[in-house]
């Protein structure tokens, strides 16, 4: 059985769940949202009470920013991986950041707007944060920091073709948008929990009871009647922000052409009806408080105990191989992946990792507690019987091992006799050779001298014809500052190797001239080095052969 226990920290507040799975059955645990004074004690005590000490603890970053860069859609994985590079060094350079103080993690998906072009959605954190972050668990074992409007994506079932938005409504409002089971967007809105529960505690003097305060209110909506329910005192401190948050989400869902689905998380689902609240201003697309996609067909859960900790079960699942590896912000080592591997359930059959097909699986984990299971004795034998084989292979080999030395010294004595003998023989047929060698090379001399000059005859023309052929094949932002024309030996043939020095402000135009100087057959064996960045331009050389 995987185990694994997610936790996701606010000003204020820590929400924790603990997550189990046990073939393909997810279940929630343990789990609870804590309003905390010391946070490192706090934590230490939620590891505690969850004996969550030998199994993955997954969290959420603290203050990730998100940038969006457009990049060429054709590029190859390299050129990607260089211009998606220059992007991020021309953001730092334009905002004054230090490149080596941040982390940086990224998605790539179509942009909807040119089918020319990807979109990269791009993460950075800062290194102090991330440590600060780590160093509040001492020794507890962090599998992943991952940033949470993606990790909310876990527990989401989105359709193909169908377009969603999680609106996690707590310390800040964030919105995850996705577009056809893709992650296209994440937004962020200022006004949040933090806002409504600053006001309602300078009156409470208390955060976890404001927070209770907002979870005894009723929004009185266009299906709800309004009463003097004492309970609602806080109702014109919460309604302004939850207002807010409307209008910026409005402008936010403005931008894309259809919004099936609206889900709601975090602190704010706290307060009743605040799904019909939402639902009233987005009469085109379903409003609706997000529940986790394994708690709907199972009866034993109550799943409005679990909806204010969706946070903390989205991230557990990081730590069971869900969600997107490529943004997860804590560097893995070899111990981490053998732990891993020891408490992992091994599955025979439909299914896979992080997937919720059936199949025959059982769980394999190196804590021997307690009775064996027949699963375990079965290993065990065989773990036995592999290491017999591997004893008795190891002496049979250093047996056959000596004797084979023994035999390979007899060969090697007649080897070289049968050397030197051949080494007397060897020394009158090399007299013989040089002498053939010799009247072998003027000849070759005398053939090479002619054959250079008919090649340089022939190739008179060559260079202005090149010219005139790449003044139709370079873009328009491409900048030729200097072409080289020289003669070099390869496979025995002389060859005219043109190298071109080429700039532009953007890489990507550089690489789609080199590009089509390859697939024109004007030059062959086309090759190019890096960019380098030179001011405001990347310059490039490229290198070929004349056909």
């Amino acid at each position: 059985m995987q185990e694994s226990l997610g936790i996701s920290i606010s000003n204020q507040v820590i929400k924790y769940a603990k997550v189990t799975k046990n073939n393909d059955q997810l279940d929630v645990a343990s789990f609870g949202v804590k309003f905390y004074d010391n946070l490192e004690r706090d934590l230490e005590q939620i590891v505690s009470e969850t004996n969550s000490r030998n199994i993955p603890i997954c969290i959420d970053t603290h203050n990730e920013k998100v940038n969006y860069f457009s990049i060429f859609g054709l590029l190859s994985k390299s050129d990607t991986k260089k211009s998606i590079e220059t992007e991020y060094e021309t953001l730092c350079a334009d905002n004054h950041i230090n490149p080596n103080a941040y982390e940086g993690r990224y998605l790539i998906v179509n942009d909807i707007n040119n089918k020319d072009r990807n979109r990269v959605i791009y993460f950075i954190e800062s290194k102090t944060d991330l440590e600060e972050r780590t160093a509040l668990f001492k020794n507890e074992k962090i599998s992943s920091i991952t940033p949470l409007p993606t990790s909310l994506c876990n527990i989401i079932e989105a359709k193909k073709g169908e377009n969603i938005m999680i609106v996690n409504i707590d310390e800040k409002t964030t919105v995850t948008t996705i577009l056809n089971q893709r992650i296209y967007s994440i937004d962020t809105i200022p006004n949040g929990m933090t806002e409504v529960l600053d006001k309602i505690n300078e009156k409470e003097n208390s955060y976890a009871k404001s927070y209770e305060a907002c979870k005894n209110t009723t929004i009185y909506t266009m299906e709800t009647t309004a009463t003097d329910d004492p309970n609602n005192k806080y109702l014109s401190l919460i309604v302004p922000t939850l207002f807010n948050i409307v209008q910026e989400l409005r402008k936010i869902k403005e931008t894309y052409t259809r919004i099936d689905k609206i889900y709601l998380t975090g602190l704010g689902t706290a307060i009743n009806n605040v799904d019909l609240y939402f639902q009233e201003y987005f009469q085109e697309s379903k409003c609706e408080i997000l529940k986790p996609y394994f708690a709907e067909s199972n009866n034993k859960i109550n799943i409005k105990d679990y909806i204010e900790v969706n946070n903390a079960i989205a991230l557990a699942l990081e730590g069971m191989d869900y969600g997107l590896k490529d943004l997860n912000f804590k560097a893995g080592n070899w111990k981490d992946d053998l732990n891993a591997l020891l408490h992992s359930d091994v599955k025979f059959g439909k299914g896979s990792k992080g997937t919720r097909g059936k199949g025959t699986s059982f769980t394999f984990d190196t804590n021997m507690s307690g009775p064996l299971k027949p699963t375990e004795l079965w290993l065990i034998r065989g773990c036995v019987t592999v290491l017999m084989i591997v004893i008795i292979y190891s002496v049979c080999s250093v047996l056959l091992g000596n004797q084979l030395k023994a035999k390979t010294a007899q060969a090697q004595d007649v080897i070289n006799d049968t050397t030197a003998q051949i080494n007397k023989l060897n020394s009158n047929e090399n007299s013989i050779n040089r002498k053939i060698s010799d009247f072998e090379r003027v000849t070759t001399n005398l053939q090479n001298a002619s054959t250079s000059m008919a090649l340089k005859q022939g190739r008179k023309n060559e260079i202005p014809t090149l010219l005139n052929q790449i003044v139709y094949t370079i873009p328009k932002n491409v900048q030729l500052t200097s072409i080289k024309d020289t003669e070099v030996e390869s496979d025995g043939e002389t060859k005219q190797h043109i190298s071109i020095v080429a700039q532009s402000r953007q890489y990507e135009q550089l690489a789609y001239f080199k590009a089509r100087l390859n697939n024109s057959g004007y030059l062959l064996n086309v090759t190019s080095t890096e960019g380098t960045k030179t001011g405001d331009f990347v310059v490039v050389t490229i290198e070929g052969d004349l056909p």
